[in-house]
């Protein structure tokens, strides 16, 4: 497994009135140097910052750090738009941008705002299409026309700037061979760690079905949602009863990372509240000041060993 291209970030829930929150957070994430921040994306919920508003917003105001949607709520977002607006908000951020995506999980909220229903696998296959037209109307080239069962576009101009990485939320089999065939990323859904059941039982799916269209399974990078508590003292137990990472000491942290990346093919970490929430001030600070420096010190005194 190689350590490099690591990614080390947050996530956030952000209300309205917790956009001022969320700029001192993402301000303290870029000084210390974390490499990406995350939103989540419930349009139909009318006290939640927009996704890409606020990701856009705060791009705006940091210089280093990577943002995006985790994930995007793709039946509300049509592929050809999602494609205008991630490759603006790369152009003016100089790439800082990923695309999280999801086929979509909340369909009784979905149809609430007027989005025809799909069945669980004609969503598959539009979150698949769309991740492929993302691509083809970016990067330049020709007008595209595209017929495809989900997505129809005529003679439109590609914009002349690369798609961001694409980053699922995948979480059946489906979804999950999708993501090995056309994605660059997978984000395990429900916070499930390196030791989940859940891990071990999707990432072989996802293996296979790169392979089988001629990739190397290795470029799909996996990137965890990790809730979890950071205390000054070690815990006795960092997992609960059903193995779940509960958090502990910074070098407990440190150990923890340090072997999903080496030994389980780790590929990235955001933080999140121990709830699943934004994390506090304190948290974060720590996470970048202290545990996430000490990850990568590790991971780079390990490079020689692991050759």
């Amino acid at each position: 497994m190689s350590t490099q291209g690591v990614v080390f970030g947050f996530g956030a829930h952000s209300g309205i009135e917790d956009g001022p929150e969320l700029l001192a957070l993402a301000a303290r994430a870029d000084r210390d140097g974390l490499d990406v921040f995350s939103l989540s994306d419930h349009p139909y919920l009318g006290g939640r910052l927009d996704a890409y508003a606020a990701v856009g917003f705060v791009l705006g105001r940091t210089e280093n750090i990577a943002g995006f949607a985790n994930v995007t709520n793709l039946p509300t977002r049509p592929a050809p738009l999602l494609a205008r607006t991630v490759t603006a908000l790369s152009a003016l951020s100089g790439g800082r941008v990923v695309l999280g995506l999801g086929a979509g999980g909340r369909w009784d909220r979905i149809s609430d705002l007027g989005v025809p229903p799909l069945s669980p696998g004609e969503a598959v296959d539009a979150f698949e299409e769309a991740i492929v037209l993302v691509r083809l109307l970016s990067g330049g080239g020709p007008p595209v026309t595209h017929r495809g069962r989900h997505y129809r576009v005529n003679r439109i101009e590609p914009a002349p700037v690369a798609a961001p990485p694409v980053w699922t939320g995948s979480v059946g089999p489906r979804s999950l061979a999708a993501t090995g065939r056309v994605a660059d990323g997978w984000i395990p859904g429900h916070a499930a760690d390196w030791l989940s059941t859940r891990y071990r039982s999707s990432r072989p799916v996802i293996d296979e079905a790169a392979a089988a269209v001629g990739r190397d399974p290795r470029e799909v990078r996996t990137v965890f949602n990790v809730p979890g508590r950071i205390t000054d003292h070690p815990l006795r137990a960092t997992r609960d009863g059903d193995g779940r990472w509960l958090g502990g000491s910074p070098d407990q942290w440190v150990e923890e990372l340090t072997g999903a990346v080496l030994e389980h093919g780790a590929s990235g970490f955001l933080l999140f509240s121990p709830d699943g929430g934004t994390p506090d001030r304190g948290s974060l600070a720590r996470w970048g000041a202290e545990i996430v420096p000490a990850v990568r010190e590790a991971l780079a005194a390990a490079v020689p060993a692991t050759r």
